[in-house]
């Protein structure tokens, strides 16, 4: 019995090691997954690099760039540039620092209404917009064309300005000129080159404004703005290089129910001449003068008492002497009667001089005035 009993021990300890092979596989393929703590703690980790990883890489919206880098398109002529724009016009000098230039463009625009109400025959309203300081190049990027571009050129100072006519204010121009209704729109055409009688109109108006505008620069310095050329395309009015700053002034001229904007555009190397005048802060129409004030200063420059010093001579002595002077000691002095007297005021030599006298006095008789240093020998 023994030995038939031995045999089927093998059998079943393979059906045992079966048994727990299926057990197992069982387990696994059923909860093993459920009551792992390695995987249950991996798990979670994925959604929490996500979102942490979502909180970093937020985009931004289209505001919030502009807002960054400064290119605000709303209005950015009158708010203040921020971001890498204002870094970029860091180096653009603002109008105000130029007090006399709102002054002179002032006095511009009334002299404007005048001329161009003769000019016209009609009733003209000019305003002033606005000033301010702009890049050549983003200037020309930004003119609205249609439109007619005079060169000018300020004679006394060396250099190029630009005049700008809008389309609406060369028609309107156009039309007034050559007798159009009242109330009535001015016609624009689009598609078509300017004509040489509108290119002519326009020449005769810009040679107007510069005119008054030399005349408004006048009392502050003599200047000719003088008429070179008119351009339609910005490429070929290109008087500065495009990073160069410039002062923009816009005006408005309103001819009842018609109108337009005109630009006057001048380089800061076309002030450069006139920057110290522009620097000072003038009031009044005179720019400061006071005719008035001159005449009582000068008046009193004439009665003005002031101290003249009649030197005969000079002498060169050691301090060592000058301390052994003792009263009743006499100095001689190498001049004599006819030798020329050199009369000082404030230590400044100004004429020379014989001395005399006349009574009981000692008096000085002028015989050549000094000229200044540097205003010849």
């Amino acid at each position: 019995m023994a030995e038939n009993e031995d045999p089927e021990q093998p059998g079943q300890d393979d059906d045992k090691v079966a048994a727990e092979w299926a057990a197992m596989m069982e387990k696994e393929q059923g909860g093993s997954g459920d009551d792992d703590p390695m995987l249950q703690s991996a798990e979670p980790a994925p959604s929490n690099v996500q979102a942490a990883v979502g909180q970093s890489t937020r985009v931004l919206n289209q505001n919030e760039i502009d807002s960054l880098l400064g290119f605000d398109s709303a209005d950015e002529q009158d708010k203040d540039r921020s971001g890498i724009r204002a870094i970029i016009n860091s180096a653009l000098v603002s109008y105000e620092r130029l007090p006399m230039l709102e002054v002179v463009f002032d006095r511009l625009v009334r002299m404007m209404t005048t001329s161009l109400r003769n000019f016209t025959s009609d009733n003209v309203e000019v305003s002033l917009d606005n000033i301010t300081s702009i890049r050549f190049g983003d200037y020309l990027n930004s003119i609205p064309l249609p439109a007619i571009l005079s060169v000018f050129r300020a004679v006394e100072w060396d250099n190029f300005g630009l005049l700008t006519v809008d389309s609406s204010l060369i028609y309107s121009i156009v039309d007034v000129l050559l007798g159009g209704r009242r109330g009535t729109a001015a016609m624009r055409i689009e598609g078509r080159p300017y004509t040489t009688i509108e290119r002519n109109l326009v020449e005769r108006m810009v040679t107007v404004v510069l005119a008054d505008m030399s005349a408004a620069f006048e009392p502050l310095s003599p200047v000719t703005f003088g008429y070179d050329r008119i351009e339609t395309n910005p490429r070929f009015a290109t008087i500065a290089r495009p990073a160069n700053a410039a002062i923009l002034i816009k005006l408005r001229i309103d001819m009842e129910d018609r109108g337009g904007r005109l630009e006057l555009l001048l380089p800061y190397a076309t002030l450069e001449p006139v920057r110290e005048l522009l620097l000072q802060m003038f009031m009044g129409e005179k720019f400061g003068r006071d005719s008035i004030w001159e005449n009582h200063l000068a008046t009193e420059l004439w009665s003005t008492s002031v101290d003249i010093e009649a030197v005969l001579e000079e002498q060169t002595m050691s301090l060592g002497d000058v301390m052994g002077f003792e009263v009743g000691k006499t100095i001689m002095l190498n001049s004599t009667p006819e030798s020329s007297v050199l009369l000082r005021c404030g230590g400044i030599p100004m004429v020379t001089a014989k001395m005399g006298r006349i009574g009981g006095s000692i008096a000085v008789r002028i015989d050549r005035t000094l000229r200044r240093m540097g205003h010849g020998a």
